[in-house]
This record gives structure tokens, C-alpha cells and sequence, in this order.
């Protein structure tokens, strides 16, 4: 079946799954949710452009209408015909070598892997056609659809993965079966889901499952204890398809950074340190020696996002991207959808990092705001989401942080942040504190907006 309807896809111009969407000539497959049937649209996708429309309900199968293709299950069948696109043009699997077909990165972890993944993007994308991940298209149907964007004219694929429940980066990569693996960090994310910080680490830790058993190779943050546990447990540290980036020095080390200064916007210097075949196959040799440091201003803020641009580093560097066309990647680089926002307003200076947050990513932009040269700080911060039962435990430690680093003006937002029973301010909801804001504005501040995206604090700059 998925051979006969990968036929009828290459004579598609794409697939949609949104009836309201539909491109002439795509292929539309009928997908459900909790609030609707794709079923019930597959002739209105017709109608609209579409060539071929895949459904899975045989009461919405017209009599003798060959533009109809019945499958046992819609998403899965997604999943198959996009993994068969990848085995067509994609790199074999398992394979020892990458020069044969697109190879594959595939990028997950509990903060920074959409950064990562864009800033991986960029500097690739001073050397190749690059296929990537748009936005956080990054679930069970963001994935599959991603891949089947593959066409034979691009030269690298980046695969962002998400997950929430046990299984979840299985799933995913088994769709899109990456040559290359890279783990941004494990933090206490979507613990509701998981279960337990050591859930996050095997969910996670499925992508090093796939590339030890395909031969794939690893890039991995030399930083993180719990990354190097989790390489280790699966032998994978003395592989020479593993690479390692790090702010630490170290033997093993094939890209190195080190902050230039603490400003608001992310200074740093980096050098490549070619020490395995490989690295040293695609990279300016070195004769084992450390190679020359550049110096990279960003306009990402926080220094957390060192990490993430070393993991780009090292793809960069493990692609052949010349160096100084890193740095220009890096440089140019501008974040947007509320990461690591700076704005200025004519009345104060906004951090807006108001799309996600997690006990480890709280935490982290709290460090980088103490330490930041500003003058008249103020926090405004949303509650952490999916925390299940250890959410309040977890908010207590983020008030007795804004505390021990003797944060005065402080706003917090959500229930969850109601329950700690701190000496600050808190409000039910936004809505709550949009009133308060607007009659009395803050002046001449420089304000951290952090939360989940579901307390919806990307609403407040206008307000400030």
C-alpha cells in the first residue's frame, strides 16, 4: 500500500492535512483529534485543489472515486509514506558514511533545541540546501509532514523532535531515522507526562538508542552530566562517532567556547579542536593542535545560549562550513517568537522569553538576569505547566531563588505560584495583571517575561 500511495505523492505538489489549506494538486490526508474528523473534509479538499485525499473511514469512501485512498489509520500512514520518502533520498540506514544521499540531524532535548536546531540551520545554510524543521513542528505529525518537504535538490535535513510521554522520541525517529543525533540537555520538563526526571532521560535518550544500534553518530554537550551518564550507559563515549562541544577544557573536546563578557546580549569566542578522523576529515587541520579563536557577538540574550551555539558550532564544523562563515551565521542570527527577545519601548527594556518554561530553563534565564549589568530590574514571571505532582515543589524553589538573589520588584502569575505563599505579588491570571499594569505603568525598568506560553505573558509588551 504505502508503494503503491508513494506513487501517487510524487504526482502531488506536497501533502496537507488542513482542509482549508490545499494547494493544487496535493495530496490531502485526513487526520483526528479530539474535536474534529479529517474525514468528514476529504471531499471539501477536493473541491478546494487537492489531487488524492487519504482517509481512513470507509463511510466517507464515494463509490467508484479513484482520488480516494482508503488506509487503516491516517497518522500512521503519514508516518510510513514520509519514512519511505526519507529511505528514497535520505542517507541508508545504517550506513557508515555520509556521502551517499541527505543525511539526516535529528535534534531534541527539554530547552534550546528550537534554537539550536535554527541557529544549526543557519550556519549549514552557508554551504548547502538545507531542509529544516519550520517553527516547533516538532510532534507526531509536525515530523512526518517536515520529511515529505524532502526533495532531491537539498543537501542536509535538521529534524526537530519534541516529546511529553514516554515513547514520544521513538516515534520520531523512526520516521525520520537521523545519521547524526544531537541532545541540547535534560531538564524537569512535562514531568506530568513523563512521570520522573529519570522518564525524561529515557525518553530523550531513545535518540542515542537509534544511532548506537544504526551506527549514527553523536554530538554531545561535554557539560552535562546527565548527557555524559546517558552516553555512557550506552557505550557510546569511547565511540569514534561521538563528538563532544563544552565550555570546560577537555581531552575530547572538538569545539570549545568561553564567554567574552556578561552583557545583554550573548558575547562569546569559540575554537574547533579536530580530534577525531572524522572532524578532521571535514574540517582545516590542525595537527591536533587548538585552532584559532573567533569572537562572536549575538543577538541572542543569555548566556545559557552558549550551549546551543556550540552545538551548532560543532554541526558547522563537522559539515566543513568554514569557519568564518560560522561566525556570520551566528552573528546574523535573530530570534523571534518570543526566545530571547530584547525590546526596547519608550518606557523599558524588555527580556520577553515568555514561549516556554521549566524548572531548568527558569532557572537559568533567573542566573543570567542577576548577573546582567542593568539598572532597576523587575520579574515578571508565569507559572511552570505539566509538572504534575511535583509542580509545587518546583514553584517553591523558583520563589526561594528570586529571593537568595534578593530580587525586590517582582510580579508572578498563576495559580501555582499563588499556593507558595511568598512576600510577592502574584495575580490569577494575566488578565489580572494587565489591569494593574495599565494604571500603573512601569517606568524606566529592565523586565524579565518568563512563563509557559499558556499564561500567555507575550500579550504584556505592549503594556510596557
Amino acid at each position: 500500500m504505502i508503494e503503491k500511495l508513494y506513487q501517487l505523492f510524487l504526482q502531488c505538489s506536497g501533502v496537507t492535512t488542513d482542509s482549508r489549506n490545499c494547494p493544487q494538486d496535493s495530496l490531502f490526508i485526513a487526520l483526528k483529534g479530539e474535536n474534529f474528523n479529517g474525514n468528514a473534509f476529504a471531499a471539501k479538499a477536493l473541491e478546494a485543489g487537492c489531487k488524492y485525499v487519504v482517509i481512513d473511514e470507509a463511510a466517507y469512501l464515494p463509490e467508484g472515486d479513484a482520488r480516494y485512498i482508503l488506509v487503516d489509520n491516517c497518522l500512521q500512514t503519514l508516518q510510513r509514506l514520509a519514512n519511505y520518502h526519507r529511505r528514497m533520498l535520505g542517507t541508508p540506514i545504517p550506513t557508515t558514511t555520509l556521502d551517499v544521499g541527505i543525511p539526516f540531524i535529528g535534534i531534541t532535548g527539554t530547552n534550546g533545541k528550537t534554537t539550536t536546531k535554527e541557529l544549526t540551520a543557519a550556519v549549514l545554510s552557508k554551504k548547502y540546501n538545507v531542509l529544516y524543521t519550520q517553527g516547533n513542528l516538532n510532534n507526531s505529525i509536525g515530523v512526518p509532514m517536515t520529511v515529505l518537504r524532502l526533495k532531491p535538490e537539498h543537501e542536509v535535513a535538521i529534524i526537530e523532535m519534541g516529546a511529553s510521554h514516554p515513547g514520544d522520541i521513538k516515534e520520531l525517529v523512526d520516521v525520520c531515522e537521523p545519521n547524526i543525533g544531537l541532545i541540547t540537555n535534560v531538564g524537569r520538563a512535562h514531568l506530568l507526562g513523563f512521570g520522573s526526571f529519570e522518564g525524561v532521560k529515557r525518553t530523550k535518550g531513545e535518540l542515542y538508542d537509534f544511532l548506537k544500534a544504526t551506527n549514527g553518530e553523536v554530538i554531545v554537550n561535554a557539560d552535562s552530566t546527565d548527557l555524559k551518564e546517558m552516553i555512557n550507559e550506552r557505550e557510546l563515549s569511547g565511540n569514534q562517532r561521538t563528538f563532544f562541544y563544552g565550555e570546560k577544557d577537555a581531552d575530547k573536546l572538538s569545539v570549545r567556547g568561553e564567554i567574552v563578557e556578561h552583557s545583554a546580549f550573548l558575547h562569546f569566542r569559540w575554537s574547533a579542536i579536530p580530534t577525531s578522523p572524522t572532524i578532521l576529515a571535514r574540517s582545516a587541520r590542525s595537527n591536533g593542535r587548538v585552532c584559532q579563536w573567533y569572537d562572536v557577538q549575538t543577538h541572542l540574550i543569555g548566556d545559557y545560549n552558549l550551549s546551543n551555539m556550540l552545538a551548532a558550532i560543532s554541526v558547522g564544523v563537522r559539515f566543513g562550513v568554514d569557519s568564518e562563515d560560522i561566525c556570520d551565521a551566528l552573528r546574523s542570527y535573530e530570534p523571534h517568537n518570543n526566545r530571547s527577545q530584547l525590546t526596547k519601548t519608550e518606557h523599558n527594556t524588555l527580556i520577553v522569553d515568555a514561549y516556554n518554561a521549566n524548572p531548568t530553563s527558569m532557572k537559568a534565564a533567573l542566573d543570567n538576569f542577576y548577573h546582567m549589568e542593568a539598572n532597576n530590574k523587575m520579574l515578571i514571571l508565569g507559572e511552570m505547566r505539566e509538572l504534575g505532582a511535583d509542580s509545587q515543589q518546583e514553584h517553591q524553589r523558583i520563589v526561594q531563588l528570586i529571593q537568595d538573589y534578593g530580587f525586590q520588584d517582582v510580579l508572578l502569575v498563576g495559580e501555582e505560584f499563588i499556593k507558595t505563599g511568598g512576600a510577592f505579588r502574584c495575580f490569577s491570571d494575566v488578565n489580572a495583571l494587565s489591569e494593574v499594569l495599565k494604571a500603573h505603568q512601569p517606568q524606566d525598568k529592565t523586565i524579565l517575561i518568563k512563563g509557559s506560553n499558556g499564561t500567555k505573558l507575550f500579550t504584556l509588551p505592549e503594556l510596557l
